[in-house]
Formats: C-alpha cells, structure tokens, sequence
C-alpha cells in the first residue's frame, strides 16, 4: 500500500475540518464541539497508522511527499518524517482533542471560533514538524502564530491582550532574523550546487561547507530563534505572560506543543545545518541552559499564582531539553527527544488540573486552598501523580529524560566540563521544592476557605481526559525503549552529521 501521502492527509484533514466548521450556525455549539473533536481524532488515527508502518532502522526522512510550488526558485511542497519528528506529530495530534475536550464547559463564547482556531493551531504546528522545505517550514512556523494569538487574546485573562501581542511580537522578530538566514544560506547554495535552493536535504550539504563566520552569523540568527520559542534564559519574559492570560486549552497546547518547535528547531536546523557554529556556541548555549533550569526553578518557587509557578517550571524543564541536545552525546539528545514528550504530558497534565479547579472557584492563588484532600480526593490523587511526574520520580516518564539528559552531559566531550551537570542536577531538587511545596499548600491542612465547602471532584469527562496521559506518563517511565526506539537511528545520524568532519569522538 501507498503511504506517501499520508501526511499531506494529517496536514489537510485539520484545515478542511476547519473550513467545514466555519459553514455551520454558531448557535449549534454542540454540533461545532463534536465536529471539532471528531476532526481531531480522525488526525490522531492518520498519526497512528504512520506510527505503525514507520521503519525505526531507517534514519532518513519516510512517507515523503513532493512537487513543485515556486519552480523558478527551486521551492517545493516537500514534507516528510523521521524518527525525531515522529515522535512530536503523534504528541500533536494526541494533544488536541484532549484539550477540546477538556474545553468543553471551560469555553462558552464563539465556541465556533476557537474550535476553527483550534484545528488551524494543529496544522501549523504538524506542518512545522514534517516540512523538509526550509521556507515550507518558514510558512508554517509564522502560521501558527496567528491562531495562538487569537486564542490568548480572545479567550485569555483580564491581561489577555497584552500577553498576546507581547507573545506574538517575540516570535515574530526572532523569525524576521531566520527568515534572513534561510534566504542567505539558499543563497549559498549557488556556488556548490549551481542553484538556489530551499530543499533541507541538499542544503545539508551546503550548510557545512559555508565559510566558518558567515555560518556563525546564520547559526545565530537559526539559534536566536528558536530560543525566543523554547524559550531560553534570557528570552523567556513573554512566557509566563503568555500561559497565565491564556485559557487552558490554549496553555496546554503552548507547554505540550508550541514550546517544543524551539528545540525541534535547533535539533532539525541549527546542528546539522551548521556544525562548526553548533560546537563553537554549545558552552555559551548549554551554560544558558543551567542558568534557564536554576532561575526557572528559583522564580517558580516563589509564585503565589498556581499557573504561574508551573509556567516557569518549563523554563527550567525546557532548559534540561536544550543542555541534551547541546551536550551532542547519544544519551544526551536522546534524552532530549524524550524530555520533550514527557514534557509536554506532564505540564500539560499540571495545566488540565490548574483549570479544572479554577472552573469551580475561580481562583489560581495558592492561599486561597488547603485541606481540598477531603473533599476532592480524586483530583488531589491525580495532582499528586502529575507533580511526581514532572519532579522526576523514578519509575515515571520524567526519570528518564532527565536522567538521560544528565549522563550524556557528564560525558559529553563538547562541553568538556561536569560542571555543567552539577549545576544541572540541583534543578531536580529545586522542582522537588517548588512542586511538592505547592500541592502541601494546596491539598493538605484544614480548610479555611468558606467557599471551598461547595467544591465538586472531577467529573467523568475530565477523568477521561487525564487518564490518557497518566497511561503514557507510566509508559514510558516503565518501558521507555517503546518511544526510543523511533528516534535512535536519526538521533545518530545528527551527531554524526555533526561531528563526522570534527575531531571530537563520538559516544
């Protein structure tokens, strides 16, 4: 059977749904809901059979499609999927109907629109994690903005407006810088191939042969944005604007998702495409980094704002994804790839369950609850379990990224000092204050609010949403060979894209 063009379906399947969507009347919000979700299932099952006839020994780029689009300039429609990107689609498509589901009492107003919104959302962020075509990429990564921008800024918080200009401005400047570098690196394809060219494929073998400080100035311009979206120490200012204003569909899909392009990009783009500028940065990166972990961490554990404190959380998490994969070991990127999965569960999970409390009491201040143990235990239990996850408990999905992450580090011949790791490692410590601290705040002790007395349990359609993700946070923290072994080979075939022209040794 023909496969090749399966992922054009994923990507067309959300932006037809969503056409569909905007022909029905917005007083059948019911309709418009199941509409949604069925669209988005339909998409989870296009990822799931390209999950099954993936070839996990085969690094390179599977169910490739291609055609021209601007045939003057050598650009083309050109998607495709690999081990590193596989894992991030079906994380995508896994996402989105739990969130739409877990909307479903939270969004009451132009419930057609953020469904339409919602739907757009995936197929900029799936579009991004299958291009193969650098300005295809380009026109998805800016796609994506426009509905994350309507999401905050329509059904966001009382600083909803300024929250989403201030997250779309941020993206927008660092993706002027790269769309700058692809222009001049397609540029540069000239000389060696004797065409302009977009084609990622062929400009991995112009990219390292550029002249070492032309490579330096695109691998920074490549770098600069996609730190903005991780977001890196210091660019992570509109972060917590951005997940505090947001709904919490829109915070779930910002931690699970959105984030995660950041460290695609500078795993897909900046490593391969620029090898010598790779290794000259990765101390300064990586160092940024363990100062990203450190002062996630620290500003967290101070917040008095529940949303808050998990947004800076995935400062610090996401810092752990960055110092893997520029450590440039097998263990360290794998660890990445994983630590981006199991990121995206747990702090996803974490902002489901900061929603469904303040559905009930329309607070996210930490002093407003305690002693909610008695009366919403099954929430408590489920809080407890997520916060577990995040902190790194053996035998829990967090365990493994991060362990990971902090034996490629100790060993990595790139950065050339433990240091690194040390400092690294106090950040689990750090996440174990800050998160169990909270939930002791939150859950145990007496009641003391009067308005807690009425407080409800989860109801069965928000457990059906949590249970999902609990199954894979166990999953993979079990038996975590399952999702490894889809991004072995192309994890290895980065570092050796990497280091095959350095004389630093492969481990």
């Amino acid at each position: 059977m023909e496969y090749n063009t399966l992922i054009t379906y994923l990507l067309i399947i959300p932006l037809i749904g969503g056409a569909l969507l905007l022909l029905i009347d917005k007083s059948r919000e019911e309709l418009i809901r199941y509409m949604g979700l069925a669209v988005s299932v339909f998409a989870f099952v296009i990822s799931l059979v390209i999950f099954f006839n993936f070839d996990y020994q085969d690094p390179e780029f599977q169910f490739q499609h291609k055609f021209a689009w601007v045939e003057d300039l050598n650009i083309f429609y050109f998607v495709g999927i690999d081990g590193l990107s596989l894992l991030l689609v079906l994380l995508t498509t896994f996402i989105t109907p739990l969130t739409l589901i877990s909307s479903w009492s939270d969004i009451t107003k132009r419930v057609k629109e953020f469904t339409f919104f919602m739907l757009m959302l995936e197929a900029g962020m799936l579009g991004v994690f299958v291009s193969i075509d650098l300005f295809l990429f380009y026109i998805f990564w800016e796609a994506m903005l426009i509905p994350m921008y309507f999401i905050i800024g329509i059904w966001g918080g009382k600083e909803r407006i300024y929250a989403s200009i201030k997250f779309f401005m941020y993206t927008f400047f660092g993706s002027l810088l790269m769309l700058v570098a692809i222009i001049w690196l397609a540029a540069q394809a000239s000389e060696p191939l004797g065409y302009f060219t977009t084609n990622l494929l062929e400009l991995y073998s112009v990219g390292p042969q550029v002249e070492e400080t032309i490579q330096n100035w695109m691998f920074l311009a490549f770098a600069f944005s996609f730190a903005i979206k991780v977001p890196l120490f210091p660019l992570h200012t509109w972060l917590p604007d951005a997940h505090v204003q947001a709904p919490t569909a829109g915070s779930v899909i910002l931690a699970g998702v959105l984030l995660k392009m950041g460290t695609y990009g500078l795993l897909r783009f900046c490593l391969p495409l620029f090898p010598q500028a790779s290794l000259t940065f990765a101390p300064y990166i990586s160092a940024l980094a363990v100062i990203g972990i450190i002062y996630g961490a620290l500003v967290a554990m101070v917040q008095k704002d529940m949303k808050k404190l998990v947004a800076y959380s995935s400062v610090a998490h996401l810092g752990f994804v960055v110092l893997g994969i520029f450590a440039l070991t097998h263990e360290s990127i794998q660890g990445a790839v994983i630590q981006m999965i199991n990121h995206g569960l747990s702090t996803g999970a974490l902002f489901l369950l900061v929603g469904f409390i303040y559905e009930r009491t329309h607070t996210r201040e930490i002093k407003d609850y305690g002693g909610i143990a008695k009366l919403v235990p099954v929430y408590s239990f489920m809080l407890l379990f997520v916060s577990l996850s995040s902190i790194g408990l053996p035998g829990l999905n967090g365990f493994v990224g991060e362990f990971l992450i902090l034996l490629g580090s100790f060993k990595s011949p790139v950065l050339g000092s433990w240091w690194f790791t040390v400092f690294a490692a106090s950040g689990v410590i750090f996440a174990a204050v800050y998160l169990l601290w909270m939930y002791q705040r939150v859950v145990f002790g007496e009641v003391t609010n009067p308005k807690l007395s009425t407080l409800t349990d989860l109801n069965v359609r928000e457990i059906f949403v949590m249970i999902p993700i609990i199954v894979f946070i166990v999953w993979i923290g079990i038996y975590p060979g399952t999702f490894l072994n889809v991004s072995e080979k192309s994890t290895t075939k980065v570092i050796e894209q990497v280091l095959s022209s350095q004389k630093v040794t492969l481990k």
